[in-house]
C-alpha cells in the first residue's frame, strides 16, 4: 500500500495579515519533507469560493512549484474540476502535459465533476448537466493529449476545431487518470471507466473491503474506458497525526479532522453563507461534535499501523492523509510526518513492492481487454488550413493592391505591408 497527502490549503478564520502566504509556503515544506521521507504521492484539490475550508483555486501553480522542490513524489490533481466553464478541456490538456514535462513525468490527472452550489452557481454550470460535461470534457482531453493534430469536436457541451494541443505529456499516452468518488455509486462509474477512483467519502476501515471488491469485480468485468488508458487502482483518505503520546495526537489530529467534515458540511450539505463574511470557523466551535467519532490514523505509531494494516488487507491502494486541516500548526505535521516514516512507513514500503508485481500479473488480462475498448481517435482525411487573417487573405486574392484596413498593431500593419511587397493603400 502507498501513502499520499492530501492538501485543501484550509485557512479558518480570524485571517491574519500574511496568514495566506504563511499557509502556502508551509504546504510547499511539508511536500518538500514528505518527498525526503518517501511519501508516494500528494493530491491538490480545485475549489473556488470556499472560504475557510479550501483556497486551493489555482491548483497548477502550486503542484508546479512542488515539482521543483521534489524528486520523487507523485503530483496529484485531486481533482481537476472538468466541466468547461471551469477549465476548457484544451487548457487542462495544456496544463496536464506541461506540468508532466517540468516534473519529469510524475503527474497524476485527477478529474471531477464538481458538487458544491457556491462553486456551480458561480461559473454558471447547470448541476443536472455536470455528469454529461465531465464525461464529454475527460473523453476529449485525453485524445488532445495524445493526437497531433486532435481532429476536432462539435459537441453538446463543448466544440473546437482541429488543432494541435501542444505540448504533449512525458507519459503516454497520458499520466494515469483518477475521478473523485463520494459514494458507492460514483466508485463503480469509476471501475467502469476504468478510472483509478480517488474516495473521499470517509470509509470506515472495516467497509473498505467491500467497496474494493465491488471496485475490482466490475473493472475485471464490465470495463470500457473514458480515457486512452487505464488506471485500477483506489485511494481513500484517512485523518492523520502521529505521536508517541496518544493524547498529543488526539488533541492535535482530532479537531482538524472535525473541522475538515463541519466545513464540508457547511458547503456540500447544510450550510449558508454570505461571502466574505460567514465565519466558519465560529460555527464549528459553537457546534458538537460526536467524541465516539473514529479516529481513522489518529494516534501513536503502533495504532496507526493496527489502522492501516486493515486497509491493506482490504486491498486498499493508497491511504491518502488529511493533516493540513482546521488549525493544524505546520511544526506538529511535520513532526507527525517523520515519525510515521521513521515507525510506521518501512514495513508498508518493503510489503508493496511484492503486492504491485502480483497485482499486475493478476489484472494483466483484463487490462488488455479493457484497453481493447478505449475511445476510437476521430482521423482528419485531410488537415484543414488555417489562415492568419481570413478575411483579409481573401480581400488580397480579390483586389491585387486596394483592401480594408483591419483594426491591428503597429507590428500587424507592418506584417502586412511587408507580405503585400510594400504596395498596400489605405482606404
Amino acid at each position: 500500500m502507498k501513502f499520499g497527502l492530501f492538501y485543501e490549503h484550509q485557512i479558518p478564520r480570524p485571517w491574519h495579515e500574511g496568514a495566506e502566504h504563511k499557509l502556502f509556503q508551509d504546504a510547499l515544506a511539508q511536500v518538500e519533507l514528505a518527498d525526503k521521507l518517501g511519501f508516494d504521492y500528494i493530491w491538490e484539490v480545485e475549489h473556488h469560493f470556499l472560504e475557510e475550508y479550501s483556497h486551493s483555486s489555482a491548483p497548477e501553480v502550486f503542484l508546479a512549484a512542488c515539482s521543483q522542490r521534489t524528486k520523487q513524489i507523485r503530483l496529484g490533481h485531486g481533482i481537476v474540476l472538468m466541466p468547461p466553464a471551469y477549465n476548457h478541456p484544451a487548457r487542462v490538456a495544456e496544463r496536464i502535459a506541461t506540468l508532466d514535462l517540468v516534473s519529469n513525468g510524475r503527474v497524476e490527472w485527477g478529474t471531477g465533476e464538481s458538487a458544491s452550489h457556491m462553486e456551480l452557481g458561480g461559473f454558471n454550470v447547470d448541476p443536472k448537466c455536470k455528469r454529461e460535461m465531465w464525461e464529454e470534457c475527460t473523453r476529449e482531453t485525453a485524445k488532445m493529449m495524445i493526437q497531433s493534430p486532435y481532429a476536432g469536436y462539435d459537441g453538446k457541451h463543448f466544440s473546437m476545431p482541429p488543432r494541435n494541443v501542444l505540448p504533449k505529456p512525458l507519459q503516454t499516452p497520458h499520466p494515469p487518470p483518477w475521478v473523485a468518488c463520494s459514494s458507492r455509486d460514483s466508485l463503480r462509474y469509476a471501475a467502469r471507466y476504468g478510472l483509478g477512483a480517488l474516495t473521499f467519502a470517509f470509509v470506515d476501515a472495516n467497509e473498505a473491503k467491500f467497496w474494493v471488491e465491488e471496485y475490482y469485480e466490475i473493472f475485471e468485468k464490465e470495463c470500457t474506458p473514458l480515457t486512452q488508458r487505464v488506471n485500477p487502482n483506489i485511494a481513500m483518505v484517512s485523518g492523520f497525526s502521529c505521536h508517541q503520546n496518544e493524547e498529543t495526537a488526539l488533541a492535535r489530529g482530532l479537531e482538524g479532522l472535525r473541522f475538515f467534515r463541519f466545513a464540508l458540511a457547511h458547503y456540500y450539505y447544510n450550510g449558508s453563507q454570505v461571502p466574505g463574511e460567514t465565519d466558519i470557523w465560529k460555527l464549528y466551535k459553537q457546534s458538537k461534535q460526536d467524541p465516539a467519532e473514529a479516529r481513522a490514523g489518529i494516534g501513536t505509531p503502533d495504532q496507526v499501523r493496527e489502522h492501516l494494516e486493515i486497509m491493506e488487507n482490504a486491498g486498499v491502494d493508497q491511504v491518502v492523509f488529511i493533516q493540513q486541516a482546521g488549525m493544524n500548526q505546520h511544526e506538529d505535521i511535520c513532526e507527525s510526518l517523520e515519525l510515521f516514516a521513521n515507525k510506521v512507513l518501512p514495513d508498508f514500503k518493503a510489503r508493496d513492492a511484492a503486492h504491485t508485481v502480483q497485482k499486475n500479473e493478476k489484472l494483466a488480462e483484463a487490462i488488455t481487454t479493457a484497453e481493447a475498448r478505449k475511445p476510437t481517435l476521430t482521423s482528419l482525411n485531410e488537415t484543414p488550413v488555417v489562415d492568419s487573417y481570413p478575411v483579409l487573405k481573401k480581400k488580397l486574392e480579390e483586389q491585387a493592391v486596394e483592401v480594408v484596413k483591419p483594426e491591428m498593431s503597429d507590428d500587424g500593419e507592418k506584417f502586412l505591408l511587408s507580405i503585400e511587397g510594400g504596395k498596400r493603400q489605405k482606404t
